[in-house]
């Protein structure tokens, strides 16, 4: 299984499972399903509204309505990846993701280099040229991964974001630090998913750095062990939120 180290920006090296040429071939041709899903239901109701007799009366007007029902298609890859945290549809299915190879968050500009440059990787030359550059780079990249600084990673099952951010409630529960204000749903997030990812790969020394880069913040003493202390974070974030 071949992994790839992304450091967060909390100074944290975290291995992710890359995703191989396989994953990545399943979830094109599943949003090449999709996007054949979309066309044919907007042919049946043109079909079904007559849209032959109104290109006949109003032409202008008829190719300016094929072009905005046809902008969904070529900028499907980046719109998706875009309002969907680096997924498609055909990625959500497949559980596979895009993310910064610097450990931060993919923005409008990564997106729209891998959008642009997967005219070269998958389409002039049927996909050859990404499977080729995905097979042989260090970090899984195709060309448009390597402009924009991403790559594309196995995820676990999809989440709520209340499960993403938020941690546990408990009855009659007391916050410990209330310093947890000054954290964000950002921050949070974060600690989440190292401690998980920390805790699942028997990572101490990672647990250590968080805590205290958390503990830096927050300006924070405590006896509490590393995983203790970030536990206990994410319990109180979670009851201050409810709190709120």
């Amino acid at each position: 299984m071949e992994t790839i180290k992304i450091t967060t920006s909390q100074n944290v090296d975290l291995e992710y499972e890359a995703a191989g040429v396989g994953y990545r071939i399943l979830a094109t041709l599943l949003d090449s399903v999709f996007i054949a899903v979309y066309i044919v239901i907007i042919v049946l109701l043109c079909m079904q509204l007559g849209f032959n007799y109104f290109y006949e009366s109003n032409q202008y007007l008829a190719s300016t309505l094929i072009i905005i029902l046809g902008l969904p298609i070529l900028l499907y890859h980046f719109l998706s990846e875009t309002f969907m945290n680096g997924q498609s549809l055909g990625k959500k299915v497949v559980k596979i993701k895009v993310v910064k190879i610097d450990g931060t968050q993919p923005g409008i500009g990564s997106f729209i280099l891998r959008s642009i440059l997967r005219v070269i990787d998958i389409q002039l030359f049927n996909g050859l040229v990404a499977l080729i550059s995905v097979a042989a780079s260090e970090k899984s990249q195709r060309l448009g991964d390597m402009a924009a600084g991403t790559t594309v990673i196995k995820i676990g099952s999809n989440v709520s974001l209340r499960n993403t951010i938020l941690y546990k409630q408990v009855i009659d529960y007391k916050i410990v630090f209330e310093q947890v204000a000054l954290l964000s749903d950002k921050d949070v997030g974060i600690i989440k998913e190292i401690l998980e990812h920390s805790l699942a790969n028997n990572k101490p020394q990672n647990l250590k750095a968080l805590a205290q880069k958390v503990k830096t913040k927050m300006n924070i003493t405590t006896t509490l062990t590393d995983e203790q202390f970030l536990k206990t974070v994410l319990l109180d974030y979670s009851h201050y939120q409810f709190e709120k």
